[in-house]
Parts: structure tokens; C-alpha cells; sequence
């Protein structure tokens, strides 16, 4: 994605966040630009002073991706059950951050060693349970390739923590295209 998309994409986040904390009309965009039209995955992330306040996303969609990024937004703003009772405030909105992760294709492996420590994100599933790590998530933990799958495994998945090496486990990579800024610089 170009510079200008990105800001798009931000502006549609900022817009929706705000619409929805502020009980006001959600955004509903739409673009001709075959990128902003593309059917992916995206997450979007909202930080307060580097304080996780919500992140929501999913691997595919059947919408266009402006669509998914507000969708995404509004939820993330509202619907992460981490933050249900301590919800983000109109009087915080100001020092939030958006982050946008733009997803690849999920794509399953044999071999979850093969991970690349920030580049690939992961996605482990078994039976009803799964879980999900975005790939900064490995940079700002500084976790080694076992821990990062096993926290996914233990912490969201709960799964034991070595589920990822059981056959019967899937364990899926993807990559994404990561871009965020302060509410007020958007």
C-alpha cells in the first residue's frame, strides 16, 4: 500500500473509534481503489501510551478492506472482552494510537519452527480452541520462536502450552503489512 491509502485507512480507523465512543454515525466508506477493495483479513490495534486498549481483527472477509478496517475498528473500540469492564472513554480518545494490520493468506505448516521471528504471524487451532499472535507481537516481547508459539498456545488458545508440537494441532502463518499512528497526526 502507498503513503496515501495508508492515511485512508488510519483516517476511516480514527473516524469509526470516535463515532463509536462518542455515540456518533459510524463512517461507511467507499472507495474505486481496487487495493481499498480487496477481500483480506485485517486487525486493528488501539493503544493508550503503548497500553494495549484494543485489538480486533479476522483472517478473511467477504467486504471490501475500507469496510473491514471500520468494522474492525468499532470493535476493537468496544467488543475486546479484555477491556469490557475498563471500556476506552471519549476523554481518552486523544492519546490513542491506531495500528492497522493489512493480512495475507493464512497459510498452514508442518514445521511451526520455521517461524520468522517478526514477520510471521501465527494462528493455532485445535478443536474449538485457537488463538492468534500478530507478528510484531514477537518484537515487542523479544520471545524466542518456542515461546512465542507457546504463549499462543497457553495464553489465547488455551491449549497447553506445547500444544503447537502435537500433530493434531494446527498451526497456520501469515504475514501482514503494519502501519499506525496518534490519533492526532492522522
Amino acid at each position: 500500500m502507498n503513503e496515501a491509502q495508508k492515511q485512508i485507512l488510519l483516517a476511516v480507523a480514527r473516524d469509526a473509534v470516535k463515532a463509536v465512543i462518542n455515540g456518533g454515525s459510524i463512517p461507511e466508506p467507499e472507495s474505486d481503489d481496487p487495493e481499498m477493495n480487496a477481500h483480506c483479513g485485517c486487525f486493528v490495534t488501539l493503544k493508550n501510551h503503548g497500553r494495549l486498549r484494543g485489538c480486533i481483527g479476522q483472517f478473511t472477509s467477504d467486504k471490501p478492506l475500507i469496510e473491514l478496517v471500520v468494522e474492525m475498528a468499532k470493535a476493537s473500540a468496544t467488543g475486546d472482552p479484555r477491556f469490557f469492564a475498563n471500556p476506552i472513554t471519549p476523554r481518552e480518545q486523544n492519546e490513542l494510537d491506531v495500528e492497522i494490520s493489512v493480512l495475507s493468506p493464512l497459510k498452514r505448516t508442518d514445521d511451526p519452527l520455521s517461524l520468522r521471528l517478526g514477520v510471521d504471524g501465527i494462528y493455532i487451532k485445535k478443536g474449538y480452541a485457537s488463538g492468534c499472535f500478530l507478528p510484531q507481537v514477537a518484537e515487542e516481547t523479544g520471545w524466542s520462536k518456542e515461546e512465542f508459539l507457546s504463549y499462543c498456545c497457553a495464553h489465547k488458545a488455551g491449549l497447553p502450552s506445547d500444544a503447537w508440537r502435537d500433530k493434531d494441532t494446527e498451526v497456520h502463518f501469515f504475514t501482514a503489512e503494519v502501519f499506525g499512528a496518534a490519533f492526532e497526526d492522522i
